[in-house]
């Protein structure tokens, strides 16, 4: 794609002139003044660099630039100015601008800066994204866990890494499902660029059409200004679609014509626009069985399942617990700043006994909550969280049977105190159900 200059100067000669030398290498747009300028900003959210007159009707380059800023707008400033004063050059630069060019213009120095501008700008955005990847290196390069549904899966993402091919990726909430797009994305070859993820499940349906194909100004109430959606934001990179499986019927339709063609219009737009995405795609529902159902478009489904990744749930790989256990178990002892060695032989067995419903961001959760109230070297049974211990294992001896059945009625009690008898929050607070709750009072009221 070209990169986007809009030139402002109300003298035509010089505006025209310049549009005309840099249209072979760039998109160009003229504005005879700051006023028109905004309004083309406004509609044209891809414009790269503003080249600009200081001295102009209506609205002058200085207050062009501070609208511009107050906007929060990545634009780059170039001003262009037949009045060489110090004292402008150093406001500008001090509000923003990233040059200060006199007239008359020097063309090839004019070109050397507009390139160094849009190298800038790259450079700042690389920064950004080189943030958000340091921030996805903190969680682990690999799925942990030595079982051989964890080292299928890895040599599936091996293989997969090394292409651009669309992916979908399958399993129950808290399963990892997000950080397998992380390493399919980090080991690709578009690692270095964008890496964008959209939750599907949590936008209506025109704010998420919005989202993901941008729109127009005014082509909806409250549509101010043209908005880049998250295709164009991902060219060259990764676009990462959780929740898939709750996208609309007219937003399927806009996703296969991407997968099939590569192009798309914005929202209220007739401007074709083309970017080089990779999509990755994740849903905690059978895709196939909303095909059966007419809720889901099977030309779509088979587009996005070109590979396909099932993350199976923790109740299904409990032998890579005491792994996921010891890696949670080291990064909250660092956030939070203890000093626990380890868990004793019976909390570890509580843990593996447990059928993990939430997977393993509930096994996250429970360890965070056991660091925190541990105050020990080692983290034991009464420092776990209350709702493992309601339908405990039946494998467990009598006599951890035993111990384990105080300890959930002492949690519930607890739990019954804490909620001022408000049995219905006191069983939101053991993550159990209200009729589990009552059989259990009654149990106890029976002795």
């Amino acid at each position: 794609m070209k990169h986007s200059i809009l030139i402002v100067d109300d003298e035509k000669t010089t505006r025209v002139g310049l549009s005309k030398v840099l249209a072979e290498d760039y998109k160009t747009f003229e504005a005879a003044n700051g006023r028109e300028a905004i309004a083309i900003l406004k509609d044209h959210t891809d414009i790269d660099v503003v080249l600009s007159d200081v001295r102009m009707p209506e609205i002058e380059g200085i207050e062009l630039l501070e609208k511009i800023r107050g906007d929060n707008k990545d634009v780059i400033v170039i001003f262009i100015s037949a009045f060489s004063s110090i004292e402008t050059a150093v406001d500008a630069m001090r509000k923003g601008a990233y040059d200060y060019l006199t007239k008359p213009i020097d063309l090839n120095k004019l070109e050397i800066t507009i390139k160094n501008a849009i190298e800038h700008k790259k450079l700042k955005t690389e920064n950004i994204l080189l943030k958000q990847k340091i921030k996805e290196d903190k969680s682990p390069k690999i799925l942990i866990g030595n079982s051989e549904k964890i080292n299928d899966i890895m040599k599936v993402i091996e293989r997969v890494s090394t292409t651009k091919a669309t992916v979908l990726i399958q399993g129950e909430t808290g399963t990892g499902k997000e950080l397998v797009a992380n390493i399919v994305h980090y080991d690709s070859p578009v690692a270095d660029g964008p890496f964008i993820k959209v939750n599907c499940s949590a936008l209506a349906e025109g704010v998420l059409e919005s989202e993901l194909f941008g729109h127009e100004k005014g082509s909806f109430t409250g549509a101010l200004y043209a908005k880049k959606g998250r295709f164009e934001l991902a060219d060259s990179g990764t676009l990462f679609l959780d929740e898939i499986s709750d996208i609309p019927p007219s937003t399927q339709i806009k996703l296969l014509r991407f997968l099939q063609e590569g192009e798309f219009e914005r929202v209220g737009g007739t401007v074709t626009l083309k970017v080089d995405v990779r999509i990755i795609s994740a849903t905690n529902k059978s895709l196939e069985n909303l095909v059966k159902q007419g809720k889901f478009r099977d030309d779509l489904y088979y587009r996005l399942k070109v590979i396909t990744i099932d993350v199976p749930p923790l109740r299904e790989r409990p032998e890579d617990i005491p792994s996921i256990v010891d890696f949670y178990l080291k990064k909250f002892t660092e956030i939070h700043n203890k000093r626990i060695k380890g868990l004793t032989p019976k909390a570890m067995k509580m843990i593996k006994s447990y059928d993990w419903p939430g997977n393993i961001r509930e096994l996250m959760n429970c360890i965070e909550s056991a660091v925190v109230m541990t105050d020990r070297e080692y983290i034991d049974i009464e420092n776990l969280p209350s709702f493992l211990f309601v339908g405990m294992d039946k494998t467990n001896s009598r006599k951890d049977k035993d111990n384990l059945y105080e300890i959930e009625k002492k949690a519930i009690l607890d739990a019954l105190e804490k909620s001022r008898g408000n049995k219905a929050h006191a069983a939101k607070q053991l993550r159990i159900g209200l009729r589990t709750l009552y059989r259990k009072l009654e149990q106890y009221q029976a002795e």
